[in-house]
C-alpha cells in the first residue's frame, strides 16, 4: 500500500505526538474505550471496565520514552486516532491505538495499523508487531485477526486492583498476546 496514496486518499497526517497534545490523546483514548461516549463506536470497553483507560501521566510516559513513539493521527488540523508504537529487541509493540467513536467504521483503522506496521519496519527493522488484547473481546480480536495477527494462546493478568487501568465489570479478565509477521 503506497502510504502517500493512502495519505492523500484518507486525508490522514501521521506524526509522533509531543507534550502539548497529551490532554487532547487521553480525551480521545477515553472516547474510544469507556463511558457512553464509546458507545458510539465499536472498540467500547464500557461493558467490561469503568472508570479510566488511561491517564495523562500514562501517556507522557509514552511520549517521553526512548523508545516508545505515539504516533498521532491527525485530519483536516483535528486529533483523530493514535497508537503506540515500542521498540522491544527484535519485535514491536503495538497498543493504545484508539479512533474516534464517531469515525469508527469508516476503514481508518486499516489505515492505521498498517502506516503504524510500515514505520515498525523500516524505523526499527522489526519482523514481529506484538499486541496484547483483553481475551473476551472477540469482536475486537477477529478484527485483528483479518489484519493478519494470530492468536498465540499466551495469556498474562489483568492487573486487577490496579485502577489506573479501569475498573473491571467481571473476573474473567485477562491479555491475550496477538502476533503478526512483518514482511
Amino acid at each position: 500500500m503506497d502510504t502517500a496514496a493512502t495519505t492523500a486518499a484518507t486525508g490522514l497526517t501521521f506524526r509522533d505526538a509531543i507534550d502539548a497534545d497529551v490532554d487532547t490523546l487521553v480525551a480521545l483514548i477515553e472516547s474510544a474505550y469507556r463511558g457512553d461516549s464509546s458507545r458510539t463506536g465499536w472498540t467500547t470497553e464500557a461493558d467490561i471496565l469503568e472508570g479510566q483507560r488511561t491517564d495523562p501521566e500514562g501517556v507522557l510516559a509514552v511520549i517521553k520514552s526512548p523508545d516508545s513513539r505515539l504516533l498521532t493521527v491527525e485530519r483536516d488540523g483535528r486529533v483523530v486516532a493514535c497508537c503506540q508504537l515500542e521498540h522491544r529487541g527484535d519485535h514491536a509493540y503495538f497498543g493504545m491505538f484508539a479512533v474516534s467513536p464517531a469515525l469508527q467504521g469508516a476503514g481508518l483503522g486499516k489505515v492505521i495499523i498498517a502506516e503504524a506496521e510500515r514505520q515498525a519496519r523500516e524505523t526499527w527493522k522489526v519482523t514481529e508487531m506484538h499486541m496484547t488484547v483483553i481475551s473476551v473481546r472477540n469482536d475486537l480480536i477477529a478484527w485483528y485477526e483479518r489484519r493478519g495477527y494470530r492468536r498465540t494462546g499466551k495469556m498474562t493478568p489483568f492487573p486487577y486492583g490496579d485502577e489506573r487501568f479501569g475498573i473491571p465489570q467481571r473476573d474473567d479478565l485477562q491479555f491475550e498476546l496477538l502476533v503478526k509477521e512483518l514482511a
